[in-house]
């Protein structure tokens, strides 16, 4: 690949990602402001936590990000996947770390701000994500890759991060 055609890919990688944190952003600020009606109020000592949560996420998003674009050759979103099939870099520790970066930096957002509507928001976003990679990811890469996605959905679990397992011993 070009290095033109990387940094298209990289600009491109950049606006989706930017596009779906703005949005989940948005909501969670909305959220925010909607506060009073629960009755829930997070305690303040959980704000150092969050305050230590966004940096992570927004790392592995990062991470994610740029392993799409050198190793995958493509971006995140689905219409403008990554061409080759990525098992390296957080890929290698668990099969969806975009999505947990997104939710670190969300859920630490909501603990630094104390709200337990944007904490709501967060575990929607994992609800949302789970969903689609279940529903429409997998069995996309299934059918793009075939064996080799096979190989790597057995070895690697879907949400929790680890090293990757032997093959044959298909948990998810």
């Amino acid at each position: 690949m070009s290095r033109a055609s990387t940094l298209w890919t990289a600009a491109r990688a950049l606006f989706y990602a930017t596009a779906f944190s703005a949005l989940w952003g948005w909501l969670a600020y909305e959220a925010h402001l909607n506060d009073a009606r629960f009755a829930v109020q997070l305690p303040g000592w959980i704000a150092p936590i969050g305050v230590a949560l966004m940096p992570i996420g927004a790392a592995i998003v990062v991470a994610c990000l740029v392993t799409f674009v050198v190793r995958g050759r493509g971006t995140p979103a689905p219409f403008d996947a990554p061409r080759e099939f990525v098992a390296s870099g957080p890929y290698r520790w668990v099969r969806n770390p975009m999505y947990l970066g997104a939710f670190l930096v969300l859920a630490g957002y909501a603990l630094c701000a104390g709200s337990f509507a944007a904490l709501l928001v967060a575990f929607g976003l994992l609800g949302v994500t789970h969903l689609f990679a279940v529903l429409h990811e997998e069995p996309a890469l299934e059918r793009r890759f075939g064996d080799s996605y096979r190989d790597y959905r057995l070895r690697t679990r879907r949400w929790i991060p680890g090293p990757p397992r032997e093959a044959g011993t298909d948990r998810r």
